[in-house]
């Protein structure tokens, strides 16, 4: 049987955003995140995935090692709760900054997700991605997965306008620990 994935957007859903983030030392994991992916991985055996879009590159204000290095600095971190994030994936890309044809991997394009799910053999139809941003559940939506909004810093109007664009999440949680027990709860049909 093909494994599933909870695909996860990076800063502003697992990790506190400050904004083009540089500084392993100050990757600050959400309360709940390090149990909820020990729960979905270890308790549930879902692939976690990062899929995250870092234009901070292509616009000369991180560096790809400095994006390795926070991706090894959230890991290091998950270690405390005895789990981990099986793989990175990000998409360096902005069309402000780079040619248009490299822009093909940045969300809300589905180009990571169906990359990861290609190398891990991922069954889509039983995965979830859970993000902060409109273009993560699109992302979500046109890769054929269920979505979770994490609403964190969007306001209800916001939602609403999501809502009417005909691009709803299947869930809006108020943090992670809620959106983790919505996937436990949909993929175990609620046990």
């Amino acid at each position: 049987m093909p494994p599933r994935a909870v695909f996860l957007d990076r800063d502003g859903t697992i990790n506190v955003d400050p904004g083009y983030l540089n500084d392993p030392d100050k990757v600050v994991l959400y309360p709940g995140v390090g149990a909820g992916i020990k729960a979905l991985r270890e308790d549930k055996g879902f692939k976690i995935i990062v899929i995250s879009n870092q234009s901070g590159i292509s616009r000369g204000l991180i560096t790809e090692k400095e994006v390795d290095d926070i991706n090894n600095r959230i890991n290091d971190l998950l270690k405390e709760f005895d789990t981990k994030i099986d793989a990175f994936y990000y998409c360096p890309y902005h069309p402000d900054y780079s040619p248009e044809e490299l822009c093909v991997c940045r969300k809300p394009s589905p180009y990571m997700v169906v990359k990861a799910a290609g190398d891990f053999q991922v069954n889509l139809k039983e995965s979830y991605l859970i993000g902060d941003r409109f273009t993560d559940i699109e992302c979500g939506i046109n890769a054929g997965v269920k979505t979770v909004l994490i609403k964190n810093e969007l306001s209800d109007e916001e939602i609403n306008s999501l809502h009417n664009q005909v691009k709803s999440p299947n869930f809006v949680a108020n943090n992670f620990e809620e959106a983790t027990n919505f996937i436990i709860r949909d993929y175990t049909g609620g046990t």
